[in-house]
């Protein structure tokens, strides 16, 4: 474990770079050799428009990247945060409670509030409007989205009182988990469940994706699944039943087109329907 500290103390940035085109590199060519769903869709052009997102979400973290640290630094040097409050334990023992409060706040209340919030719902639409879910779709979200969530991913670093090591890993692991689960990938049933007990599984995932209410709000974790289970908002649907997208937006125009996802907060808002 403290191996694990020094390397994410010191981890650069291009290492940081690495794990995110390596992640998706990895599960596009799992996903190409063994797809859940075969679409049938322009896969560069689809994969295009999220990677414009991608990048725009690194550039807007990267620019903001200094609060983090400060941040970070404060609550270590003023003894300020809920780890700062705990008894003496192991190191492992820490990191996986840090690791597990980072992503209550910085992943999962964030996500409920933007389903939730009439305002932030507009911004959070554009990642569901995809209707081919693949490993590129893990960081379709707007600009203005990429500043929510790392307003919500600061307020956790400050509540929690991470050290900086702890953030780059929860960044790290936010990253793959959320490539992997939305990865258009078929593990076998069994697997998949059995996962979903620790983690978000591709399964758990892919149904918040369906396309109409309630599912849509339902399975907002992202690396930890204790957190919809323990809040009431896990659920379950077969892999065979779900349609990706959003009742609101299933023109191709709305949702895949680049201008018009840009667009989409400042348009009309219009409710979803309850299946």
């Amino acid at each position: 474990m403290n191996e694990i500290v020094t390397y994410f103390t010191n981890i650069p940035s291009s290492h940081r770079s690495l794990i995110l085109v390596g992640g998706i590199t990895f599960f596009w060519i799992i996903e190409n050799a063994f797809p859940l769903f075969n679409f049938k869709y322009k896969k560069w052009q689809h994969a295009s428009i999220n990677i414009f997102f991608t990048l725009t979400t690194i550039v807007i973290n990267f620019c903001l990247a200094y609060l983090l640290l400060k941040t970070a630094d404060w609550t270590i040097k003023n003894d300020f945060g809920i780890l700062q409050i705990l008894p003496e334990m192991s190191l492992w023992l820490y990191t996986i409670i840090g690791l597990l409060l980072l992503d209550l706040i910085g992943a999962y209340l964030v996500h409920l509030i933007e389903h939730r919030t009439k305002v932030l719902w507009r911004f959070h639409l554009i990642h569901h409007t995809d209707t081919w879910i693949d490993t590129t779709t893990a960081n379709r979200h707007h600009p203005g989205e990429s500043v929510i969530r790392f307003a919500f991913t600061l307020l956790g670093v400050f509540i929690v009182g991470s050290p900086m090591w702890m953030v780059f890993l929860y960044q790290t692991l936010s990253v793959v988990a959320t490539q992997f689960n939305h990865a258009n990938i078929a593990l076998p049933p069994k697997l998949d469940k059995l996962l979903s007990y620790f983690i978000v599984s591709p399964d758990m995932h892919k149904i918040h994706h369906h396309y109409k209410l309630p599912y849509t709000d339902s399975n907002y974790g992202n690396i930890f699944s204790v957190w919809d289970r323990l809040f009431g908002t896990f659920k379950t649907m077969s892999r065979e039943e779900i349609i990706y997208g959003i009742d609101t937006h299933q023109d191709p125009k709305e949702h895949n087109e680049l201008k018009n996802l840009l667009n989409i907060p400042f348009q009309k808002h219009r409710s979803p329907e309850i299946d």
